[in-house]
């Protein structure tokens, strides 16, 4: 995603602020959700509904100052695509993942979807990967079994930070 706001400056300025806007956005919100969850292991509503209406004005607005409308589809189908996937996962495993997960994961796909499909499948994998290792890693230790539940969303979050962080991925 900082490729995309580096070509947004040289283009347009004013669409490069509202990327960094919406990207500083992700970050609080992230940070707030990450705390929330190791807390209490809820994504509350409070905080995870209204995301989906500020990131879409920030990510949609800067698309469209860049003049890339072609962004918003991308950001909608990236939003559906993770909210039926994790939906789907939930109703296979109802245990496995909180519904609260299944809201998050149609944030994700706003800002994943944004930056490109290739953004939204290894956002949505890494989230998955960075939960096994730390999964592994209580079971390795002694402090967990296979069984253990584990807060998810800051693994959901983490992944999908790095996936926007990472450069020369489409």
């Amino acid at each position: 995603m900082w490729g995309i706001v580096g070509e947004y400056w040289v283009r347009n300025s004013f669409a490069a602020w509202l990327l960094l806007a919406a990207l500083g956005y992700f970050v609080v919100l992230s940070l707030r959700l990450a705390g929330e969850d190791l807390r209490t292991r809820r994504l509350p509503n409070r905080l995870v509904l209204p995301a989906y209406p500020a990131s879409s004005l920030l990510l949609g607005a800067a698309a469209l100052a860049a003049g890339e409308p072609g962004r918003l589809a991308g950001m909608a189908f990236g939003a559906a695509a993770l909210l039926a996937g994790y939906f789907l996962l939930r109703l296979i495993s109802p245990g496995g993942l909180g519904l609260g997960d299944v809201k998050l994961a149609g944030v994700l796909g706003l800002f994943l979807g944004y930056a490109g499909w290739g953004h939204v499948l290894a956002g949505a994998a890494a989230g998955f990967v960075l939960g096994g290792i730390w999964g592994l890693g209580l079971v390795l230790s002694g402090r967990g079994t296979g069984k253990t539940r584990i807060a998810f969303g800051p693994f959901m979050l983490a992944g999908a930070a790095l996936v926007l962080a990472a450069p020369g991925l489409q």
